[in-house]
């Protein structure tokens, strides 16, 4: 099966165009097409974060 590509957005403001670049281009700087900006891919997927615990909080 292959290996599905990684989207990104591009961080300039006045672009934000979403770019899809194959997993081997992961820890490696891809150039938007649109409006050229030197883009740095992920290395891996960062983990998803802890669900906050309702319980947890404190009463302050």
């Amino acid at each position: 099966m292959a290996v599905p590509n990684v989207c990104i957005m591009c961080p300039n403001l006045v672009c934000r165009k979403i770019l899809s670049v194959p997993p081997e281009c992961r820890g490696k700087t891809v150039r938007c097409k649109n409006c050229g900006t030197n883009i740095r891919v992920p290395a891996k997927d960062a983990p998803a974060p802890a669900p906050a615990d309702p319980k947890a909080k404190s009463a302050a």
